[in-house]
């Protein structure tokens, strides 16, 4: 057993890590949330907004999840309402401006739980007195929104800026307004002192879904903020598929790692090749470093010229002291092609072997030329190529005399 573990080690050390990546990324992905949530359409806790959210959904609303910044809102906005409920943070000035040349265009804004002015203009909230657990609010008049009639609220947060166009629809028992309507240019905005009526504890309170859907009237489109709840999709989420991106990259690369050092050593053990001392190749590699400290390459070209004029002499029948020449014309004369690069080594190898100041490279061309040479008349190179010695010796194509 202890020996299976030696062997494994790399593989349970890479399914180690990847456990462990898994289970960091699981930790990482999930967000969990404490205490009794926030209205977001993604939180099933007590103040969270999810039942809204999939109410009106499978209730056939255009609802969805906006996680951009507000300076990406549609356009065309006059059948689009945009829900704010209980927000995390607050807009910048430039957020604020967009969500003001939103309204403009005709769109429409429902500010939940949060002081009105951070977001539109021509709004004002206070803090009073605290309405302890749900407060029953009833309706200050017959508006289309007091048509489900009274609602529940909780907070301290109540309307304390009076204006004609404005719209005070539910007052508190102590008489602050909680809910509270008004144009600006060609949209409209709606404001709750607190998100009671969408939350997942409060929607299924009397009135307060009457409300929720009062509120979106006949628009066709809802954008349910995630943005000011943390939920940034150009952000954080970008920010968090890069890193994973570029952590998966890290992962790959370390388990191919440990793959290739997993398989080496538990592969064949093949027992290295050693050259032997007297081996041909290490007789050339010396006699090569010794030529080439020595600054010998002529040498090298008068080896291979004498060892092809010993090969010629014995198989084309020529004096030892024959010149190149007759050695070429001796060659033609037997039928062996010379080429003229042949015949050039040939004719230049012995002036060539002398010559201290050859270069290297044309030292090797002339070696290989004259190895080419010792090839083309080497006994068997030329076997069915000679031309006839003498009348007595014909080819198969010429005739026989009669």
């Amino acid at each position: 057993m202890p020996m299976n573990l030696r062997q494994n080690r790399g593989l349970i050390v890479a399914a180690a890590g990847v456990f462990l990546v898994i289970v960091l990324m699981a930790v990482l992905g999930s967000r969990k949330e404490e205490g009794d949530g926030s209205p977001s359409s993604y939180s099933t806790l007590r103040r969270g907004g999810k039942a809204a959210f999939q109410l009106l959904a499978q209730a056939g609303y255009p609802v969805e999840r906006w996680e951009d910044s507000p300076q990406k809102l549609p356009q065309k906005a006059n059948d689009t309402l945009l829900i704010v409920a209980e927000p995390e943070s607050f807009p910048t000035s430039q957020e604020q401006g967009a969500i003001g040349r939103f309204i403009l265009r005709g769109g429409g804004v429902l500010l939940v739980g949060v002081q009105p002015h951070w977001f539109v203009p021509r709004s004002s909230a206070s803090q009073f007195v605290t309405r302890v657990g749900y407060e029953e609010c009833k309706p200050v008049a017959p508006t289309q929104l007091t048509r489900g009639g009274a609602i529940s609220q909780d907070g301290n947060l109540g309307w304390d800026y009076i204006d004609e166009s404005q719209v005070v629809h539910y007052a508190d028992g102590d008489g602050k307004p909680v809910v509270v309507s008004y144009r600006l240019g060609q949209g409209n905005v709606i404001w709750w002192a607190s998100p009671v009526p969408l939350i997942n504890s409060g929607i299924r309170d009397k009135g307060n879904l009457d409300l929720l859907l009062n509120s979106i009237g006949d628009r066709r489109h809802v954008l349910w903020d995630e943005y000011y709840h943390g939920h940034r999709a150009s952000e954080v989420l970008q920010g968090s598929m890069a890193a994973l991106r570029w952590g998966g990259l890290q992962l790959g690369v370390v388990g191919i790692v440990l793959l290739l050092t997993f398989s080496r050593r538990n592969g064949p053990i093949v027992p290295l090749v050693q050259d032997a001392r007297l081996s041909p190749f290490e007789f050339v590699e010396t006699l090569g470093s010794v030529f080439h400290r020595a600054q010998g390459r002529q040498v090298a070209v008068e080896i291979a010229n004498d060892r092809f004029r010993q090969i010629a002499a014995r198989r084309l029948g020529l004096r030892g002291h024959a010149g190149g020449p007759d050695v070429v014309r001796a060659m033609r004369l037997h039928g062996f092609e010379v080429t003229s690069e042949i015949e050039h080594a040939i004719l230049s190898s012995k002036d060539a072997g002398s010559d201290i100041d050859l270069s290297e490279h044309a030292a090797i061309d002339y070696v290989r030329r004259l190895n080419q040479a010792s090839a083309i008349v080497r006994p068997g190179a030329g076997k069915g190529k000679e031309k006839p010695l003498d009348a007595g010796h014909h080819t198969p194509s010429q005739p026989r005399p009669q």
